[in-house]
């Protein structure tokens, strides 16, 4: 399996950010080609050293690294790319992963 690992910065009004990540791009996500299954964070997000500086970590799995780069690509994943700049106004990280169960 493989993850891509969207690390969202701490958004000034939790709220709207809240409102609008899963009305718009979270069923974005949803459409994107090969994806198994997405998972996200809720609620504060603990550090060794007191809160996180990020407000929420969303998880999308797909079966390889291969695997993520044709949705990416795709029409869904260049919608939803675009996306990213009209909620994530305190930044996003994202990363790419192998993954494995162990």
């Amino acid at each position: 399996m493989a993850e891509v690992i969207a690390m969202y910065g701490t958004a000034t009004d939790r709220d709207a950010f809240d409102r609008y990540c899963f009305d718009r791009p979270v069923p974005l996500a949803k459409t994107l080609p090969g994806l198994r299954h997405c998972e996200v964070t809720r609620g504060d997000i603990a550090t060794l050293d007191g809160v996180s500086a990020y407000y929420l970590i969303a998880t999308p799995t797909f079966d390889s690294l291969a695997q993520i780069q044709a949705p990416l690509a795709s029409a869904e994943g260049q919608a939803t790319a675009a996306d990213l700049a009209n909620f994530a106004t305190e930044g996003v990280q994202l990363s790419f992963a192998e993954t494995a169960v162990v």
